[in-house]
């Protein structure tokens, strides 16, 4: 069920004051993906411009037409990118918060030399060593944003997604320690269900899809 951007934008603006965070200090992210376009456009005429989408070719299908309509939208790609759609997505997207491999980086750096412009990026960090899920192990983590550094490659922080059943908190403290260790700024965590959890250790961006939107109809 829906609560409302309206209540979340307040609970993510009340967990940021408790933790002396400032009203730009954290980026609600929208997660679009699944949803019918009407409840995305509800959302965009709300007045509200950062958006996650977790596939490529979803997001060419709604956004193109979306940002004809609506200026100033900020997108986002949450889920995992297949270096064949390496191009489209950074045609189509501000920010690639999924780079979890090498081959990945290289593949991002040669279109971005051809083409002269890069989305920002975050390093996707799997906190919980999960063999089903993506990210870059935390053994590999500093080793992959040297490598992404190393190719003149605008890596802004890091991403996780915690394993269901464990404490979220505990994955967010470690992934704030990995970023202060690599100075990076960004984190990218927090879902509908803990996101003021990831406030309170650090999030820079929290992304929030079925509390704002309503339940996802994978049908």
């Amino acid at each position: 069920m829906a609560i409302s951007l309206t209540d979340i934008k307040a609970r993510v603006s009340a967990a940021g004051e408790r933790h002396g965070r400032g009203p730009s200090d954290v980026s609600l992210i929208a997660v679009s993906k699944v949803q019918p376009n009407e409840r995305v456009a509800a959302v965009l005429d709300e007045g509200h411009r950062v958006f996650g989408e977790n596939r490529v070719q979803e997001a060419e299908g709604k956004w193109p037409t979306f940002r004809r309509t609506y200026s100033n939208v900020e997108l986002h790609l949450i889920g995992p990118l297949q270096t064949n759609k390496v191009r489209a997505a950074m045609e189509l997207f501000d920010v690639i918060q999924v780079v979890d491999r090498a081959k990945l980086a290289k593949a991002i750096a040669r279109v971005a030399d051809e083409t002269g412009k890069c989305p920002e990026l975050f390093v996707q960090v799997n906190t919980g060593d999960e063999d089903q899920k993506a990210g870059v192990s935390l053994d590999d983590v500093d080793a992959l944003v040297a490598e992404c550094r190393s190719l003149d490659l605008p890596v802004r922080g890091l991403m996780c997604l915690p394993p269901v059943g464990e404490a979220a908190s505990l994955h967010f403290a470690l992934l704030k320690k990995v970023a202060d260790r690599n100075d990076l700024a960004g984190l990218s965590m927090g879902m509908s269900g803990d996101f003021e959890e990831a406030i309170a250790q650090g999030a820079t961006h929290v992304r929030v899809g079925s509390a704002i939107f309503g339940a996802r109809d994978y049908g």
